[in-house]
């Protein structure tokens, strides 16, 4: 089964300085039907103005994977991490047995636009910790890079989840394939461009949740670039 949920049917919401859309139940969108898939609990798309952000806070049990797709992000958390994540740029924050944070856009003119998942780690009780990455055009061009895992994928940063995360880039008439173990599912997000999946056109802002089946074939009639997460 492919479910497909278009752009304009993602709960979105607007404040002074963050556009953003959430895909499953989060702060004050709740939905009892929406409330993850699978180990997947949060997917959210966000554009943070300049100069504005989220201030500290706290998580527990859960790998939160931020991956920049323009600008850049500032962090900073309890465990005395700080950084900036960059376009192109994967962070991995195992929240364990409790962390605190904050995600900043310090740029005065220039938009953050980010994509932060959470996935509901495998093993409970993990000392709080924290992962960052920076991936080339190049290696995710034309086919589907991994950048998260808990998985064998020795260039990607580490979850303590039985799932992967992948990034792609393609250009007109490029074609990929993925196959899926039995018994696993996939979350797809098009991010810019459009593409078929098995035969279903999608475009920026769609996202499909796939379950019992085999293989996926991306097909891309335009240049596009996608997100895929591969879950138990």
């Amino acid at each position: 089964m492919i479910n497909i949920i278009r752009n304009d049917e993602r709960y979105h919401f607007q404040s002074d300085w963050l556009s953003t859309y959430w895909h499953f139940s989060f702060d004050h969108y709740h939905d009892p039907a929406n409330m993850g898939f699978g180990p997947l609990r949060v997917f959210n798309d966000d554009v943070i103005r300049p100069d504005s952000g989220f201030g500290m806070h706290g998580h527990r049990e859960m790998e939160i994977i931020t991956y920049v797709i323009e600008g850049e992000l500032e962090h900073r958390d309890s465990t005395g991490a700080h950084g900036r994540i960059s376009a192109g740029e994967v962070q991995r924050m195992s929240a364990g047995t409790g962390i605190r944070h904050s995600e900043y856009n310090k740029s005065k003119d220039t938009p953050v636009h980010l994509l932060q998942v959470w996935i509901e780690p495998a093993v409970r009780g993990l000392e709080p910790s924290y992962e960052q990455k920076q991936f080339t055009d190049d290696e995710r061009a034309g086919r589907l890079l991994a950048v998260a895992s808990g998985r064998d994928e020795t260039e990607a940063v580490r979850i303590h989840q039985d799932a992967t995360i992948y990034v792609a880039t393609v250009s007109r008439g490029d074609q990929i394939t993925h196959r899926l173990d039995e018994g696993r599912r996939a979350y797809l997000f098009v991010i810019n461009g459009e593409l078929q999946l098995n035969g279903h056109q999608l475009r920026r802002g769609d996202q499909a949740r796939i379950e019992g089946v085999s293989e996926l074939d991306l097909a891309s009639q335009d240049a596009a670039e996608i997100y895929l997460i591969d879950l138990p």
